[in-house]
């Protein structure tokens, strides 16, 4: 999971619900983690969503950052003046800039750089340790899914 590569902090506590709506599966699920760092992410996936987005986004002091996958840009507010591109925004006080960034599926890039670390014998993109570490949160939160469906008797699929 990207988070854990970006927050560098031990997940303190999972909270995560998933419900069947469409299928005997969980069809939507939200989740919340909270690091010890205090950083909070939440997630949400859906497959009954009438529309498709993939989005991540970063809030921190005086600034929200939003990446969209499906449009492949990258937007950032900034509070009090912003250095670089810098936009005219509806609100003086607050400056947009949108950095370059060069248009590739992420799953696609995902598949390539992997191969090249195969290829090459080289180090990948995401070491085995964090490819580990994501898979342990994920088995976790699909735990945690299943504990909360067992608590509001929602049978499990």
């Amino acid at each position: 999971m990207w988070c854990l590569t970006f927050v560098k902090s031990e997940v303190k506590e999972i909270r995560a619900v998933g419900l069947p709506i469409l299928s005997g599966k969980v069809d939507i699920a939200n989740v919340r983690l909270e690091f010890a760092s205090g950083c909070v992410a939440n997630f949400t996936a859906s497959r009954v969503s009438t529309e498709r987005v993939r989005k991540l986004r970063f809030f921190q002091m005086g600034q929200y950052i939003s990446i969209d996958y499906g449009r492949q840009d990258v937007l950032v507010f900034s509070v009090g003046g912003a250095a670089g591109n810098a936009q005219p925004s509806a609100n003086p006080q607050i400056a947009m800039s949108k950095p370059a960034v060069a248009a590739e599926e992420p799953l696609l890039a995902e598949i390539k750089a992997f191969l090249q670390a195969v290829r090459d014998r080289s180090r990948p993109v995401v070491a085995l340790e964090d490819g580990r570490r994501a898979l342990e949160l994920a088995l976790a939160i699909l735990a945690e899914i299943a504990r909360h469906a067992s608590r509001i008797g929602v049978a499990k699929a």
